[in-house]
């Protein structure tokens, strides 16, 4: 079974929020993000609604993605969501 990268954003409850992170465990990641098990800017500014995520299987093309969109500007990112998930719903119970 080959290995699978992720690149994800995540959004606060109000959706005011946007935060990219990149993962080979997404499912565990997003855990660790709504029991605030990871200090920093997520835990800060309570984001842990997962409302976007892409799946590669080569880490380097998952790091290069996840700074595209890192780099990219707001509207870009919320273009993104609103393509896959124009509700915003939190994606993290049908992983």
């Amino acid at each position: 079974m080959n290995k699978q990268y992720y690149i994800y954003i995540l959004t606060n409850q109000y959706n005011k929020v946007v935060y990219t992170g990149v993962t080979s465990n997404l499912k565990k990641r997003i855990y660790e993000h709504k029991k605030k098990l990871i200090a920093g800017f997520t835990n800060k500014y309570n984001i842990d609604k997962l409302v976007y995520y892409e799946i590669f299987s080569d880490s380097y093309q998952a790091i290069s993605r996840e700074k595209q969109i890192k780099s990219g500007s707001r509207r870009k990112k919320l273009n993104l969501i609103n393509d896959m998930n124009p509700s915003w719903k939190d994606l993290y119970y049908d992983l």
